[in-house]
């Protein structure tokens, strides 16, 4: 009786290891090749033109115990633009909206994590154009961590969304329709897809 009172604990303590290992907080590196930033604007106020940005990098710092005090680092290529029409990719890249010549990157700093009704509120400072702003991602709740291919590397997702002024960052370029309607819309949808592997 002693014995299995004993094998009981040895076990129970084993097993609040492996919890406890489990929830300490963890970096996490960006994988690009499962990772992507995807956005979303009207487009003569009466269909939506959607494209997204390949060439997203950075550490993701997860505290699954308290995830308030997780944290992101993040940049994004604005040369990897891609909307499905060249022509419209190559605007985009020009003087007229991002100007990748001289602004090649954009970039995201969280400042703090809370707690909202769909997951975490995550505020941080955005660089775009030359312009940094204070932005709100509603991230939602991360999953399970999850095993690659390999048996070996430990991956988790991270899924979060805002809506943009493009006005804010500069990005001002626009046209006017007939019916006195602007050609682009100013608010912008982003939902931003990360894949990370555990460092």
């Amino acid at each position: 009786m002693m014995n299995r009172i004993r094998v009981a604990g040895l076990v129970t303590a084993l097993t609040l290891g492996a919890v406890a290992a489990q929830a300490q907080s963890s970096d996490w590196k960006i994988d690009n090749a499962h990772s992507e930033a995807d956005f979303a604007v009207k487009h003569m106020a009466i269909s939506t033109v959607h494209g997204s940005f390949r060439a997203v990098a950075g550490v993701i710092h997860f505290d699954p115990a308290n995830v308030t005090k997780s944290s992101v680092d993040a940049t994004i290529d604005v040369a990897t633009v891609d909307t499905g029409v060249a022509a419209r990719d190559t605007h985009l890249k020009s003087s007229d909206f991002f100007e990748v010549a001289k602004f090649p990157t954009m970039v995201f700093k969280s400042t703090s994590v809370a707690k909202s009704d769909s997951g975490y509120a995550v505020t941080g400072d955005l660089t775009l154009h030359g312009v940094t702003k204070s932005v709100i991602l509603q991230l939602e709740t991360p999953g399970k961590e999850e095993t690659g291919m390999d048996g070996k590397s430990l991956h988790r997702g991270f899924t979060a969304r805002t809506t943009l002024n493009r006005k804010d960052f500069g990005l001002n370029w626009n046209g006017t329709l007939k019916s006195g309607d602007a050609a682009l819309g100013d608010e912008v949808r982003i939902e931003i897809d990360i894949e990370a592997v555990k460092m």
